[in-house]
């Protein structure tokens, strides 16, 4: 994969907040925050250059450039971290206001005919049977109209961490789907399985927030 375009446009986007967050969250000081952004610009570039380019179509890509960042990141820091601190880390490190943003206006189009047709896209692109740094995807659509799911079998990140020797780590790029969901501000997320914690499969549900169900009343 190049590094100009996508990969260029998150490292400039991110790259100041992952810095910044060593020293909020890890207590180092800024010029050891400084000496670690250093070291992983050419760490996420060697690791971009090694992962191959993905089909036009494949909404996942920006996941596993996320996923060569934090790897950077971890890489070059003086101690690795726990996944409970990594977890704090990698989600206020995205959790920009840009971000934020991009989430809320995410959240103004879900569960549109336009969103569940781009999921169902997804789900017949099976990318990850080409591309394993990609994903595979189930979709289900919940049978009392409270949401849908997304049901993952194949999962990129879990095979980049693992190339990177950071597999036990991967749970805490997969809580981000939560903070995501909440920064959205229309969904509620559930899951009861991840592949990183040895699940049958990663399942990413989407629950309307507030949602009641036809012919029910308030309180009942």
């Amino acid at each position: 994969m190049t590094y100009f375009g996508m990969s260029f446009g998150m490292w400039t986007m991110f790259a100041g907040s992952f810095q910044k967050q060593l020293t909020v969250v890890f207590g180092y000081d800024v010029d050891t925050a400084k000496t670690i952004t250093k070291k992983a610009k050419p760490k996420y570039r060697e690791i971009i250059s090694e992962l191959p380019e993905f089909e036009k179509g494949d909404r996942f890509k920006m996941n596993i450039v996320n996923c060569a960042m934090i790897g950077a990141f971890v890489l070059s820091m003086p101690e690795r971290p726990d996944v409970e601190w990594l977890t704090e880390y990698y989600a206020k490190s995205m959790m920009t206001k840009p971000m934020k943003w991009f989430c809320q206006m995410s959240g103004k189009s879900k569960f549109t005919e336009k969103d569940i047709a781009g999921m169902k896209a997804t789900a017949a692109l099976r990318a990850a049977d080409r591309n394993p740094y990609s994903w595979n995807m189930e979709f289900y659509e919940y049978p009392d109209g409270s949401g849908y799911e997304g049901r993952f079998t194949k999962c990129g990140i879990c095979v980049l961490m693992k190339k990177l020797g950071l597999y036990d780590l991967t749970p805490a790029l997969c809580r981000l789907d939560y903070t995501m969901s909440e920064a959205g501000g229309v969904t509620d997320f559930v899951r009861q399985y991840t592949l990183a914690s040895g699940g049958p499969y990663c399942d990413c549900g989407y629950k309307k927030k507030g949602f009641m169900k036809a012919g029910t009343e308030a309180g009942r």
